[in-house]
């Protein structure tokens, strides 16, 4: 039992660090998209960048026969997840963002771990809203709208806004449905395969669509700067969906508790423009957010390995070996 408990720790602690390095790259998204898109249109930067991430991933999977057979054999599997995960969450993500403030618009891409708490519990039956949880989300929610306002303030009535709000809610709530997905149908499924094929898929139906509905120029002159962005969206992309996707395959994994984690990726948003963006300065609102999620972070996953250590510690009765 004690072995079996220190491999559970260490488990548990290697998904939490993963976690961690993951939503911490899928911080970086925010402005280096803004550079991309000085030089391109949304769907054609966004299409090219996911084809780059699944050539990427591609190297790294199975022998061409076995990719072949896997997505044919998951092929329900691999369609959802291009649809919902690239397609319609990054189509409305782009669009919608492109609508609202930017302040608005992180204070609702941040409700996403309650969007997929939500969700999961309609999905799954084993999850549930736990008093721990809901504190975790409501402190969460909190901290992204101080991280928000201090950042940039908040200001509504334009027409559009309406629009682009609840493209992103739909785009938020599409997502947490691709990560429920992952975790109930993806045991057999290898996710460097997954993510390489929705990546790649996604990417090139969006590419395409971009030349119907965008004015993308005929021979585009980018300069190294654009490359650098592209190439670093690209590989944070294949790397961060494909270890998203084994962490959400792993049994003792919730969907809701995993997703929780990206409350911290505006914390590292925040400070990443304060290092690279000029005129980006720290105030009292913003470090004060930051205090909140990470304090509501600690404190729930604290909370929950004592729990469940002490559940295991529980003798299962007199003809328990």
């Amino acid at each position: 039992m004690q072995s079996y408990l220190i491999r559970m720790t260490d488990r548990h602690t290697n998904t939490i660090i993963w976690a961690i390095i993951t939503c911490l790259m899928w911080s970086t998204a925010y402005p280096f998209i803004k550079v991309g898109l000085q030089y391109s249109t949304p769907l054609h930067f966004a299409g090219t960048r996911f084809i780059l991430s699944g050539l990427m991933i591609l190297p790294f999977t199975v022998r061409p026969r076995e990719y072949i057979r896997m997505i044919r054999d998951n092929r329900s599997l691999a369609i959802w997840v291009t649809i919902l995960q690239t397609l319609i969450n990054y189509i409305l993500f782009y669009i919608g963002m492109d609508r609202v403030p930017g302040a608005l618009g992180a204070v609702i891409v941040g409700s996403q771990p309650f969007v997929t708490a939500i969700v999961s519990r309609i999905m799954i039956r084993e999850e549930r809203f736990t008093r721990a949880k809901v504190i975790t989300i409501i402190l969460g929610l909190a901290g992204i709208a101080l991280v928000s306002a201090g950042r940039q303030g908040f200001h509504f009535g334009l027409p559009g806004e309406i629009a682009g709000i609840i493209m992103i809610f739909i785009a938020n709530i599409s997502t947490a449905t691709s990560n429920v997905l992952v975790s109930k149908n993806g045991k057999n499924m290898n996710p460097l395969v997954l993510s390489s094929f929705s990546l790649f898929t996604g990417g090139a139906i969006m590419f395409g669509i971009s030349f119907l509905f965008e004015d993308v120029p005929a021979k585009p002159d980018f300069p190294l700067n654009y490359w650098l962005v592209l190439i670093w969206l690209a590989f944070m992309s294949a790397f961060t969906f494909s270890k998203w996707y084994v962490l959400l395959k792993r049994p003792e994994v919730r969907v809701s508790e995993l997703n929780l984690w990206k409350f911290i990726i505006p914390v590292f948003g925040a400070i990443l423009s304060w290092i690279i963006v000029p005129g980006e300065n720290a105030d009292w609102v913003t470090v004060t957010g930051m205090v909140i999620i990470s304090l509501s972070l600690i404190w729930f996953f604290g909370f929950t390995a004592r729990r469940e250590r002490k559940i295991e510690e529980v003798p299962a009765g007199p003809m328990a070996k």
